[in-house]
């Protein structure tokens, strides 16, 4: 349903194995419309590698992380060596959920009667709003309906988006997600910008979890679970004034975005 043209290098990807070589292994891109992809031999895994069906085998769904792309060449080069067992399971995960939220959006088309055309605009004010589409279902059951038709959703679909999230996410805790973008031009300007994110993860409060990751550069994601949506909200801004503030205060750069 979203048209997703071209991954971005560093990107996780779900891949599903199509052939293996002695060269390396070609995959199919699940989510960009079975492009085909390569893992060379070196970034199947690490260290010299005695039988590459050990690691990989046809029909076998994986993650890898996107190394190069060249769309006039219709090439991409992947890594699956360089993807953690815990980026691994987050992106399954993730990819499970979209899978689920397309289903969802499916339904609600059908039950208001909405024509291709117009579901279209509705995934793409989504996507625009909240990267992927179960973020806006979760957003829609946390926050309701408001929420969609404050972006250009009608009333209609958005009450129906609303209604079957309900149904089906149980959120016993708020989860929300924000971006910062750090840079810093210094020799040290790593260590810096590391020194900024410890700073922006520490919490006190009590049953809040506050997490950091690198989505690419320059861009970290923020995540924050929380009791409730003002208090995950707050702390949110607050971690990421932190990691600008520290960064800025040494020369360096750096901007906020809530979605």
């Amino acid at each position: 349903m979203i048209k997703r043209e071209w991954p971005k290098s560093n990107e996780l990807v779900v891949c599903t194995v199509s052939e293996v070589t002695d060269f390396g292994a070609y995959v199919e891109l699940d989510e960009y419309g079975k492009k085909e992809g390569l893992i060379p031999m070196a970034e199947v895994a690490p260290g010299w590698i005695k039988n590459i069906r050990n690691y990989v085998r046809e029909g076998q769904k994986i993650v890898c992380r996107v190394l190069k792309v060249n769309p006039s060449k219709y090439h991409i080069d992947l890594s699956l060596k360089d993807v953690n067992k815990h980026q691994k399971r987050q992106k399954i995960q993730e990819w499970k959920n979209e899978l689920k939220a397309e289903k969802w959006l499916q339904i609600v088309a059908e039950s208001t009667s909405t024509s291709n055309e117009e579901l279209q605009r509705i995934i793409d004010l989504l996507v625009d709003k909240f990267e992927n589409l179960y973020i806006a279902f979760e957003e829609a059951a946390i926050k309701g309906s408001n929420i969609l038709t404050d972006i250009g959703v009608n009333k209609k679909q958005a009450n129906a988006i609303t209604k079957i999230a309900s149904e089906n996410i149980k959120i016993p805790l708020v989860d929300i997600s924000g971006y910062v973008d750090l840079t810093c031009p210094l020799p040290d300007g790593v260590n810096i910008i590391k020194n900024a994110l410890d700073k922006a993860t520490i919490v006190d409060e009590k049953n809040v979890k506050l997490e950091i990751s690198y989505t690419g550069a320059p861009r970290y994601r923020i995540r924050v679970i929380a009791p409730d949506y003002k208090k995950a909200e707050k702390l949110l801004r607050q971690s990421a004034q932190i990691a600008i503030d520290t960064v800025k205060s040494s020369g360096g750069l750096g901007e906020f975005h809530r979605r």
